[in-house]
């Protein structure tokens, strides 16, 4: 499961797609509707927050709004009702990170995408989250 930091308009289609599907996956954890998933680790900074399914419902929202940039069509009423209007703090470190992990993945399932988007040093959050100066979250499973 890869709840990205970043903002989705850096995921390539692929990517876009699997963020959709994981976080739905991540509501259903949150609602209970779920065996397995019930620890992950991307879900921490979800359980942190006052409320946890309006975050990640907001969270979704941003994903949706991007899809439906790109002309796809992501079914939203699949996303839980309830939105948050205040932000998940996320590290510089952290965003780095992802940033480096998502290039990585595109030199081998996009390199054309990769190229649309290689000129940011430092690319924005996904709207949800705010950057704080900071090393990788704790959470992070770094490889």
């Amino acid at each position: 499961m890869r709840i990205w930091s970043l903002h989705p308009k850096y995921l390539d289609r692929q990517g876009l797609l699997a963020c959709w599907r994981e976080t739905l996956l991540a509501q259903k954890v949150l609602l209970g509707e779920t065996k397995g998933f019930h620890h992950h680790p991307q879900l921490i900074r979800f359980r942190l927050s006052p409320d946890p399914l309006a975050a990640v419902a907001t969270y979704l929202v941003s994903i949706a709004d991007e899809a439906d940039a790109r002309g796809y069509s992501f079914n939203r009423l699949k996303i839980n009702p309830g939105r948050v209007t205040y932000k998940i703090l996320v590290t510089r470190g952290q965003i780095l990170y992802e940033w480096l992990h998502l290039k990585t993945k595109l030199t081998r399932r996009d390199p054309v995408w990769l190229a649309q988007i290689s000129g940011f040093e430092m690319p924005e959050s996904h709207p949800l989250f705010k950057i704080v100066a900071g090393n990788v979250e704790p959470w992070e499973k770094v490889h």
